[in-house]
């Protein structure tokens, strides 16, 4: 399969962002089959949010 990079608007901040062909391949051979909905900037800011909050719940029930 041949992919091309693909624009797509991100869900949170609502920029638009490149798909690119090389990330679509990766995606494609870790088995997902959404592409993503946040451009890489929120998805860092998200997984940060996500760790942090998974710490917290932790350390809160020592």
């Amino acid at each position: 399969m041949i992919f091309q990079g693909k624009s797509i608007r991100c869900s949170d901040c609502r920029t638009t962002f490149t798909f690119t062909a090389s990330e679509q391949e990766f995606f494609q051979s870790k088995g997902f089959t959404n592409e993503p909905k946040r451009c890489l900037s929120c998805r860092r800011t998200n997984k940060a949010r996500r760790s942090d909050s998974n710490n917290y719940s932790y350390s809160s029930k020592l």
